[in-house]
Formats: C-alpha cells, sequence, structure tokens
C-alpha cells in the first residue's frame, strides 16, 4: 500500500500535464513497479513538504507584493494552507484506502470512497470561498485574483498527475 501512495505522492511533485487515460492504464504496472522499493510515512511527509515549499515559491515568483501587502498576506496564506493539509490529508488517506482494497473492493466501498473524495472537492471549494474575503483585505483585487488563480492552477495540476497514477476502478480483476 506504501509503495502504490509512494508513486502517486511522486506523481504530484511533477506537476506537469499528461495523457490521463493512458497513465491511469499504465498506472498498474506503475504500481507493481513500486513495490520493489520501500517508502516511510517520514519519507511522504517529507515529499509533501516539498511540494507545498515549491507551491510556495511559485506562489511568491509571481504574486509582486510590497513589503506591507507580503507582512499581511504570508500569515494568512500560512492558515490558508494549514486548511487546504487538512484537506488533502483525507485525500490521501482515501488514496491509501483506495489502494488497500484494490482488487477486492465492492460496489458500496467504491460508492463510499467516490461520495467522501467529492465531499473534499466541495470542501476545497468552500475554503477558498471562505478565504476570499480574507485575502482580499491584505491584497489588492487584481493581487487576490492572482493567488487564487495560481493556488486553483497549482492544485490542478498536482491533483490531475496524482489522478492519472492512480489506476480507474474498472480495471481491477474482480475474482
Amino acid at each position: 500500500m506504501k509503495h502504490w501512495l509512494a508513486v502517486v505522492m511522486m506523481a504530484g511533485t511533477l506537476v506537469g500535464a499528461g495523457n490521463g487515460y493512458a497513465l491511469a492504464q499504465a498506472a498498474p504496472a506503475a504500481a507493481a513497479e513500486a513495490d520493489s522499493h520501500d517508502i516511510t510515512d517520514e519519507q511522504i511527509a517529507l515529499m509533501r513538504q516539498d511540494i507545498r515549499s515549491k507551491k510556495k515559491q511559485l506562489i511568491a515568483q509571481n504574486l509582486k507584493l510590497s513589503d506591507a501587502e507580503a507582512t499581511g498576506f504570508w500569515p494568512v496564506y500560512d492558515d490558508y494552507q494549514v486548511e487546504v493539509t487538512k484537506i488533502k490529508d483525507r485525500k490521501y488517506a482515501m488514496i491509501q484506502e483506495y489502494a488497500a482494497k484494490w482488487g477486492t473492493m465492492t460496489d458500496d466501498q467504491a460508492l463510499d470512497l467516490t461520495k467522501r473524495w467529492l465531499a473534499c472537492e466541495t470542501d476545497s471549494a468552500k475554503l477558498r470561498e471562505r478565504f476570499l474575503p480574507i485575502v482580499s483585505k491584505v491584497l489588492d483585487g487584481v493581487s487576490t485574483a492572482t493567488f487564487f488563480q495560481m493556488e486553483g492552477r497549482i492544485s490542478m495540476m498536482v491533483d490531475l498527475q496524482v489522478s492519472a497514477k492512480i489506476p480507474l476502478a474498472q480495471f481491477q480483476d474482480k475474482k
């Protein structure tokens, strides 16, 4: 299970686009290849920290903030990221659960995972909605829009890479 999660986590660090369908089909082979390598929870945590660090660097490079704006923005950003991380933690736990049930997943389990995944997506949208007025108090409108664009784009790219590495439920071998 940790091996498969490692493949997914490493995919998230790539932050590039590709053919999702082809990658989804190739994912079982990649997961089998990853089984030959051990990865610890600590290594996964370090990879996730690295992703967060790179994301912060990208946002800093694209938001041209004055010293006063930066002083107001970065604490808000850090608070936002704490909340984002909680949602991402739930998503990664579901990926681990999906990996553990791979090949034996029932219809009810698949529906439950889908409902919880969609709840995470809804929670992410609600979080952005909740933070919009908070960010707009410390940044002007254009900078606020730029931040949410950057946040959205980076999140979508990471999610695309992660999703592309997770085999579709229909590809599991039901015995």
